[in-house]
């Protein structure tokens, strides 16, 4: 019997049937609604390359069902640009040459921006660190990617001052 489930991803409505409840939501990203940004990594939650953002949270989609989030709205890699402008996470990361080998850049950027709009970034390192401890790089471009979040939150926070004035 197939369940049927409603998201908002990347800010477009979707209704998708699953044949399976246990259907991660990682694998709905990639392997139905064609958003292959998301990686499978560990595929146990530990590495944190498919994070996305859930009602606003970070989330490791591998170990979230599909199923279990009805009605959520859900933010992937592909809908932190607005057109051919990148999200000032994307180009802090540029910036600060915060990925190597690229294959977790999308999960970081997806933990940084949620991490900001947490209000947990704060410009202090050893914070950051910690908060984004669920990332793994094995690459190590840790010092870029503190580098990036730190420059990202304060563009950020720049920009919603000049927007309140």
């Amino acid at each position: 019997m197939p369940f049927s489930i409603s998201l908002t991803v990347n800010g477009v409505s979707r209704n998708v049937e699953l044949d399976d409840p246990r259907v991660t939501l990682l694998d709905l990203l990639r392997e139905r609604l064609d958003l292959p940004g998301t990686k499978k990594g560990c595929d146990r939650g530990q590495c944190g390359a498919c994070t996305v953002l859930v009602d606003g949270r970070r989330v490791n989609s591998c170990l979230a069902l599909a199923l279990s989030h009805d009605g959520a709205e859900i933010t992937t890699i592909e809908g932190v640009a607005q057109g051919d402008e990148l999200h000032p996470v994307q180009a802090a990361f540029i910036a600060h040459d915060a990925f190597q080998c690229g294959f977790c850049t999308p999960g970081q950027i997806m933990s940084a921006i949620g991490l900001i709009n947490e209000g947990q970034a704060g410009d202090d390192p050893e914070r950051i660190r910690e908060a984004m401890s669920g990332n793994l790089c094995r690459c190590a471009a840790y010092v870029g990617i503190v580098d990036a979040v730190i420059e990202a939150q304060k563009r950020l926070a720049d920009a919603g001052r000049r927007e309140a004035a």
